[in-house]
């Protein structure tokens, strides 16, 4: 198939090309006319704190955004009078914005120093951001007129929008840096300009029809806010890889067969039988393990799994049709402009690796125990693994917003943000909800070391629905709309669940009785991740298994394929538990230790680096059954196939590590963390797996290698290049 749709496109190369440019920029466009929809807090909710959410949403209960304006001195010394007079004016003009339903009353700290004066915006969460800006206009104004006063505005909308733009800025420069440091890469590879320009032209235009296909499926699933991130990284890394895997097969056909145009034809058939194949064989696999995250039951992981599964997609399919036709178009000129000193870097074979080889395929019971040893060594501090879910605490204090928030704690120290207890009754229960809503106050009392106490409940208008505020005792600080919980705040939630809820609104019969807020929130998402993280590292492992079972048509490759995963995953988690939870790479990596790995980073590496190894592996080992095919012996087949691909997989293994590098040094921990995590998969996968581990147990495996599929040596190249390869 792949050989078929390579020779039309190569014969039919306008034809291919413009109907490429054409899918590509209708893809791409749809960015321009839709904007991909972001999820709410309703929409990413989990567990019983999801329900409750969705329960009060859907009885009309009001979830009002507060933002918080903070009048202090910049000196030290407050000046009353002067403070006072500026919070009259922000009372009287935040009032009179569209933009803000109400304004509380001044309140001054315990100690003078400070003044806060809080609004409560109108219309919905996901519209916060938009309509934060006219209130910080007003600050900023009010500011300007008391200049001896420092005058902010802080909150959750006003943190959210404004680490949003910081982030965003500092992904955009990442991405845009990885395009030059990408084809510098390719430079060296290829020694000449057109055949490094063209993965990266690939590359981009994945990335580019990616996003458009993104903001059209963002409809169905909104956006958590992560997924355009880890498109443009997967785009560019798979992109980037399937075309560089074609590029280079076709470079080692054209050389031995010549430059002619029908010599270039039967290149450009050669490579997509075997290296196109092995690039749709990669795509499918890197597909389904991208659709292991659906199994996580997660909004969040399932809009990642549909935009990255896009984005794969959109450069597989561009592997296999454009690029013979940009090959064919190109011809004699696909190596130049040649750059002088590299491009006689490219034409040598390599020494190296196959020394290494020859000692590690003589002795391959060693090379096996060395190279496990040392993977599980590295594995090991995941055994201690602390996870957390990532909070405003960690934001970077560059931003001003921060800096407020920070000062907001000082002066008005508040406890963790309260539960909330949602409950549901059938009709004719109104009465006994109401008289179980007391029991439930009077209960909280008896918690003193937990609970504060409770506000006045909110009743639904048809009076089946009560939504009940539980104040926690004491809890960390946290901002105008509640950052992370402490272990009291955790202790009070749990006291609902286990004993409050059930004695009193949940004993009414057919009701629902679920226990939300922060808390519970983050208490929810945890317990879905380590529900969720063994089901979806199962499916996924067992999807990889079943692919690699049908492409090679051999049980011993695809149980090799899964437990060399394992093993990779395990050692790159170790290392990412040592360096993040520790402190002494805190200055070499530009971060503050927290003692936690965020909670949602380890499922998501093992997706991505399952699927992104798979582009490594399946092209090495098709290598390697096309020489046993050939007839060579299982000791040659494979010193040959690592060796002719060592030179490919190290190409792109740079190109994949220069990308996730620049994303590993972001001021932000958690896509830190992600990116690190990244780069030291990447390296493991390409060095210790390869090079060492794969082709050590497949030497221990020869003698059922290929069991039960391949029974002759039936060539899966044409027959002139036997002799050859031979």
């Amino acid at each position: 198939m792949t050989q078929r749709v390579a020779v039309w496109s190569a014969t039919h190369r306008w034809t291919a090309i413009g109907l490429w440019a054409l899918m590509i920029v209708l893809a791409a466009s749809i960015s321009m006319f839709m904007a991909p929809r972001q999820a709410t807090s309703l929409d990413l909710g989990v567990g019983e704190s999801g329900r409750a959410a969705q329960v009060a949403a859907d009885a009309g209960h009001p979830d009002p955004i507060v933002e918080n304006a903070l009048i202090t001195s910049p000196t030290g010394t407050l000046d009353r009078h002067d403070a006072d007079a500026a919070a009259r004016e922000l009372v009287s003009r935040l009032g009179a914005l569209d933009e803000v339903a109400s304004v509380a009353d001044p309140v001054t700290s315990k100690d003078g120093t400070a003044v806060l004066v809080q609004a409560t915006m109108s219309g919905t969460e996901d519209t916060a951001d938009a309509r934060v800006p006219a209130l910080q206009d007003v600050v900023a104004g009010v500011g300007a007129d008391h200049p001896g006063l420092r005058v902010e505005e802080v909150g959750t909308a006003s943190i959210d929008a404004q680490f949003q733009d910081w982030l965003g800025g500092q992904l955009g420069k990442a991405t845009l840096l990885s395009v030059p440091l990408t084809l510098v890469i390719l430079l060296v590879v290829f020694g000449a300009i057109v055949m490094a320009g063209i993965p990266v032209i690939l590359g981009l235009s994945s990335v580019a029809a990616g996003l458009g296909l993104w903001a059209a499926a963002s409809q169905l699933l909104p956006d958590p806010g992560t997924v355009t991130d880890l498109l443009v990284l997967v785009g560019m890394a798979v992109g980037v890889d399937y075309s560089l895997f074609y590029l280079r097969r076709f470079r080692e056909e054209r050389r031995r067969l010549g430059d002619d145009r029908a010599a270039t034809v039967d290149a450009i058939s050669i490579a997509a039988k075997t290296a196109g194949h092995s690039v749709v064989v990669s795509g499918l696999a890197v597909t389904l393990s991208m659709a292991g995250l659906y199994f996580a039951g997660n909004a969040t992981f399932s809009a990642m799994a549909t935009g990255s599964i896009l984005v794969v997609l959109v450069a597989l399919a561009s592997s296999v049709t454009v690029l013979p036709a940009m090959l064919a178009l190109f011809g004699r000129w696909a190596d130049r402009p040649r750059v002088p000193v590299l491009w006689r870097m490219t034409g040598g074979r390599p020494r190296l690796v196959p020394a290494m080889l020859r000692r590690v395929l003589a002795r391959p019971v060693a090379a096996t125990v060395v190279s496990v040893v040392g993977l599980l060594a590295l594995a090991a501090p995941v055994l201690g693994i602390s996870l957390a879910n990532g909070d405003v605490d960690e934001f970077p204090r560059t931003l001003t917003t921060m800096q407020a928030y920070d000062r907001l704690v000082a002066e008005f120290p508040q406890g963790a943000a309260p539960d909330t207890v949602v409950v549901q009754v059938p009709a004719g229960q109104e009465d006994e909800l109401r008289a179980q809503v007391k029991a439930l106050d009077a209960d909280v009392a008896r918690h003193p070391d937990v609970f504060a106490g409770t506000e006045a409940p909110w009743f639904s208008p048809d009076g089946r629905t009560a939504v009940l505020t539980v104040d926690v005792a004491t809890a960390a600080p946290s901002s105008g709309g509640g950052a992370g919980a402490s272990e009291t705040a955790n202790d009070s939630v749990n006291t609902l669940r286990g004993t409050v809820v059930p004695a009193t609104v949940g004993s009414i019969e057919g009701a629902t009785a679920d226990v939300g807020g922060d808390a519970a929130s983050s208490l929810d998402f945890t317990a879905n991740l380590r529900h969720a993280t063994p089901i979806v590292a199962v499916a996924v492992l067992g999807l990889t298994f079943l692919v690699m079972l049908v492409a090679f048509r051999s049980v011993a490759v695809a149980g090799l394929t899964v437990v060399l995963n394992v093993l990779s995953m395990a050692a790159s988690f170790g290392v990412l538990t040592l360096i993040f939870q520790g402190t002494w790479a805190e200055g070499l990596l530009g971060f503050t230790s927290s003692g936690h790995v965020v909670s949602w980073v380890p499922m998501l590496l093992f997706v991505v680096l399952s699927g992104l190894s798979l582009d490594y592996h399946v092209f090495v080992v098709s290598r390697i059954r096309e020489n046993a095919r050939l007839g060579m012996a299982t000791r040659e087949a494979i010193l040959d196939g690592v060796t002719r691909t060592a030179g490919t997989i190290t190409s792109a293994a740079a190109v994949m590590v220069g990308v996730f590098c620049l994303f590993g040094v972001l001021g932000f921990i958690e896509l830190k963390q992600f990116g690190v995590g990244l780069v030291v998969g990447v390296v493991l996968d390409a060095t210790v797996v390869r090079l060492v581990l794969l082709p050590a147990t497949m030497m221990l495996a020869r003698r059922r290698l290929w069991w039960p599929g391949m029974r002759g040596t039936r060539s899966v190249v044409v027959p002139e290049l036997r002799s050859a390869d031979r």
